[in-house]
C-alpha cells in the first residue's frame, strides 16, 4: 500500500518571514532590527524569561538603544488584560515594532497585541466586546494600517512564532481564547539561538519537544495533508527523536538543542499549507480548562490517537517509524504503523514527561465534558479518521486516562 493517495490539491507559498539560525546569533539582532526598518522596539517576555534567565537582558543589549520599553507581564497564555496593557504601552512609546522573548505564549499574544494596536483597541471591555460579536474569532480589516514589525526569539520548542495568520489571548474571566486572524499576522523575523533557551526548565524545554513531534506527526497524516510537508516533518521527527534526549541542561550540549530548535522549524514548514488533527483537538481544550501547557497535553495524547488513527492512516504512520530509527523493512503497513506508536510512547517515557491524563489531575468524570468541547475544535474536522461524535472523542480520551 502507497503512503499516498490520490494526489490533488494547492499549496500556497508562505510568507516572506526571515529566519536566522545559529549560536551567538542574537548578537546580531540590532543590525537585523534595523534592516527592517525598525527604529522603536518594545521587547515582550513572561516573568520567568525576565526574571529567571538572561535572555531578556541580552536581547536588549544586542538592539541598543532603539529599546523603548520591556514588558514582561505575559503569563501563560497571555490574559487579554496583559495584552490590552501591552498594546497601549507599545502605542504610548510610538513603538513600531515587538520583539517577543519566550514561547508560543509571548508570539502568539504579539500577533494580538499588534491588531489591537492598528485598531485602537484600548480597553479589556472592547477586546472581550469584539470577540463575543464575532463568536471568537477576530476578522478585522487591516487594509491601509500600519502594523509593528514582529520579531520573535523563542526559548521554547513550542515553535508558536512559525504560526502564520492568526494569533490568541486567553479571556480568563469567560475560560476561553479570543484569536484573531489575516494573512498579514507573522513574523518578520525569527532568531533561533540555543544560548538563549539557557535556563529554559527541562520539563518545559522537553514536553515542548514533544510538542513539535506532535506537530510532525498529524501534519504527515491528516486530512488536507500536502506532499511537499512530508519531508520537511519527517526529518524533524528524526532530529528530535536523535537530539532532545541529550539536550537536557545538564547535558550542556549547545548543538542538540540547535538542532532540536531547527527540528520544531522544520515541524512547521509549509505553513499556512496544512492541519491538525485530533491531539491538537484535545490540547486546545484541556489546556485552557486545567490550565496545562500544550507540552504535556501532546506527551498525554498523541500515542493513544495515532492508534485510533491507525486504520486510516496506517502507510504514513509506519514512516515515523523509520524516523525513529527502526527498520521497517518487509512490514506491513499496520505493523509499522504500530511500531510507530510504540516509539512514540517509548519516547514520552523515556524522557521522564506525563503519560497519561490522570497524571495531570484530570478527573475521569469530566472526560464526558472534555469530549463534548473537543468536538467543536477544528481539529476533529481534519483528523484522519473523521470526528463527528462525542462518543468518538470519549474514547481516546478514556485510553489516555
Amino acid at each position: 500500500m502507497t503512503a499516498y493517495g490520490s494526489l490533488s490539491g494547492e499549496f500556497n507559498p508562505a510568507v516572506p518571514t526571515r529566519v536566522v539560525f545559529g549560536r551567538g546569533k542574537v548578537a546580531g539582532l540590532g543590525r537585523e532590527v534595523a534592516d527592517l526598518g525598525g527604529k522603536r522596539v518594545l521587547v515582550l517576555s513572561g516573568r520567568s524569561v525576565a526574571e529567571r534567565t538572561d535572555a531578556v537582558g541580552r536581547t536588549r543589549e544586542a538592539l541598543g538603544d532603539v529599546v523603548v520599553g520591556v514588558y514582561s507581564g505575559l503569563t501563560q497564555r497571555a490574559p487579554l488584560a496583559a495584552a490590552v496593557e501591552a498594546a497601549n504601552l507599545a502605542v504610548s512609546l510610538g513603538a513600531d515594532t515587538l520583539v517577543g522573548v519566550g514561547g508560543s505564549t509571548i508570539s502568539d499574544a504579539a500577533r494580538m497585541i499588534a491588531v489591537l494596536m492598528a485598531e485602537g483597541v484600548a480597553t479589556v471591555e472592547e477586546l472581550r466586546e469584539q470577540g463575543r460579536r464575532q463568536d471568537g474569532m477576530m476578522r478585522p480589516d487591516l487594509d491601509g494600517k500600519a502594523l509593528p514589525l514582529q520579531v520573535s526569539i523563542p526559548t521554547t520548542l513550542s515553535a508558536g512564532e512559525f504560526n502564520m495568520g492568526g494569533g490568541n489571548v486567553l479571556d480568563d474571566g469567560e475560560g476561553h481564547k479570543i484569536r484573531v486572524g489575516h494573512p498579514r499576522l507573522y513574523a518578520d523575523l525569527i532568531v533561533l539561538d540555543p544560548e538563549m533557551t539557557a535556563g529554559t526548565p527541562d520539563w518545559l524545554w522537553l514536553s515542548t519537544g514533544v510538542k513539535a513531534l506532535d506537530h510532525c506527526i498529524e501534519r504527515l497524516y491528516c486530512r488536507g495533508n500536502q506532499p511537499a510537508i512530508d519531508a520537511p516533518v519527517l526529518s524533524a521527527a528524526e532530529m528530535l527523536f536523535e537530539a532532545l534526549p541529550r539536550s537536557r541542561q545538564a547535558d550542556g550540549d549547545a548543538e542538540a538543542r540547535l538542532r532540536c530548535l531547527v527540528a520544531a522549524w522544520m515541524s512547521m514548514m509549509g505553513a499556512p499549507n496544512f492541519a491538525v488533527g485530533l491531539s491538537h483537538a484535545i490540547g486546545h481544550i484541556v489546556g485552557v480548562k486545567y490550565g496545562v501547557g500544550h507540552g504535556y497535553t501532546s506527551c498525554v495524547t498523541q500515542p493513544y490517537v495515532m492508534e485510533y488513527n491507525r486504520a486510516a492512516s496506517a502507510a504514513k504512520q509506519g514512516l515515523l517509524a523509520r524516523a525513529a530509527g527502526y527498520d521497517i523493512a518487509g512490514m506491513s503497513d499496520e505493523g509499522a504503523a504500530e511500531l510507530a506508536a510504540r516509539a512514540v510512547d517509548d519516547f514520552i517515557l523515556g524522557l521522564g514527561m506525563p503519560h497519561r491524563l490522570r497524571e495531570l489531575e484530570i478527573p475521569e468524570g469530566d472526560l464526558p465534558e472534555i469530549a463534548a468541547l473537543v468536538l467543536g475544535d477544528r481539529g476533529c474536522e481534519t483528523n484522519a479518521v473523521a470526528v463527528t461524535e462525542a462518543a468518538q472523542v470519549l474514547e481516546v480520551l478514556r485510553r489516555a486516562w
